[in-house]
This record gives structure tokens, C-alpha cells and sequence, in this order.
């Protein structure tokens, strides 16, 4: 009954719910960080990093089903909130989130977006990749899921972001969210660098 569409992962993206049987939006007007964490919790996606307005993650179709929602932060589901349905709202004010299990990620410092030192968002924070299990197969998965066709080499560089994210694939996985990872535990990352990628497309 309530799904994120239009983002990079499941845990991203407008806010849509079902109602007999239709799909319809949720309208921006009072949106915020209280209305996003319980779609979050009730999605299984952590909790709320942004609230976003204005079909940041493009316009939706079907019914506007919900208006000035007004969650506390502490209920289960969207549909506890409460909200009108009564709207004076577009599909230009779709609202939208962005929890903290979703992962994204970037490459920075090289000659273009398909180049660099390997970056994720999780949980609120960029981080670094620790390079102990950094192999030919998670570059591949990287540079595949970045649109940047496959890894020529894994240069490494320091790490200097808070956060360490470790990737383990057993095989050539969509993203490296499907990949077995584990975030900021220290053993894996002991004495690692911060792995790099440098792919073998043009990027942006």
C-alpha cells in the first residue's frame, strides 16, 4: 500500500500510496523530516534523511490521495497520520524522500564522473570504500551501475570522510547495494586505503 518510485533504489523516491485498488501521490504542502521518517520505518528503510517537495523525483499520476499530512514521527504507517484529502495541489507538488538505507554513489577527484576515489551516501553521511575487498567484481558492479561501462584499474587514496563502507559480490550484482556490505565496522578495514575506480566510459 506504499511504495517509493523514481529514485536509484527502493529506499528513494515520490511517495506513492494505493487505494482501492489505485495509485495516487502525496502533495508537498507541509511535508516534512516527521511525514518522511514514517514512511521510511513503515518501507523498512531506516529513517528520513530528506523530505523533498516539488516532484523532486518527477510527477506522478493518479489521484492526489493525501494533503497537509502531519505526522508526529512516532506512527507506524502513513495512513495514521493525520492529513486531508481534500487538495488544491498538482502533480508538480509531488512529495518525495529519501531514507537512510538508500545508497548512492559517486566518484570524486577524477577526470570526470567515471574516474576516482569511490564515495557512498548511507545513512545521512558520505563515506569511503575500504579497498581490502575491492576486486576486478565490485569495480565492475560500480562502473556498470554509474553508466560507465567496466573497471580498468582500482587506484587507492586515503581515507578522510567519517564514514568506511566494505563491499563484498559474489557475483555481477544491479548495484552494489545487492552486493554483501558492511558499514563502519573496523576489523574488515584495518589498515585499508580508500578504493578507487577508474572506468573505462566517458562521464559527465
Amino acid at each position: 500500500t506504499l511504495r517509493l518510485v523514481g529514485g536509484r533504489s527502493r529506499c528513494e523516491g515520490r511517495v506513492e500510496l494505493e487505494q482501492e485498488g489505485t495509485w495516487g501521490t502525496v502533495c508537498d504542502d507541509g511535508w516534512d523530516i516527521p511525514d518522511a521518517d514514517v514512511v521510511c520505518r513503515e518501507l523498512r528503510c531506516g529513517h528520513a534523511v530528506r523530505a523533498h517537495g516539488n516532484a523532486a523525483f518527477g510527477r506522478g499520476h493518479g489521484p492526489i490521495l493525501r494533503d497537509e499530512v502531519a505526522c508526529e514521527g512516532h506512527e507506524r504507517r502513513l495512513q495514521e497520520c493525520p492529513a486531508t484529502t481534500e487538495h488544491d495541489c498538482s502533480h508538480k507538488e509531488d512529495a518525495g524522500v529519501v531514507c537512510s538505507e538508500h545508497q548512492e554513489w559517486r566518484l570524486s577527484g577524477g577526470r570526470d564522473g567515471c574516474a576516482g576515489r569511490v564515495e557512498v551516501f548511507f545513512r545521512g553521511t558520505w563515506s569511503t570504500v575500504c579497498d581490502s575487498t575491492w576486486y576486478e567484481l565490485e569495480a565492475t558492479v560500480l562502473c556498470r551501475a554509474l553508466g560507465c561501462g567496466i573497471a580498468l584499474r582500482r587506484p587507492s587514496f586515503g581515507h578522510t570522510l567519517p564514514g568506511k563502507m566494505l563491499y563484498q559480490c559474489g557475483s555481477l550484482q544491479p548495484s552494489l547495494a545487492q552486493c554483501h556490505w558492511t558499514f563502519n565496522k573496523s576489523a574488515p578495514c584495518h589498515q585499508s586505503r580508500a578504493a578507487g575506480v577508474i572506468c573505462n566510459g566517458m562521464g559527465w
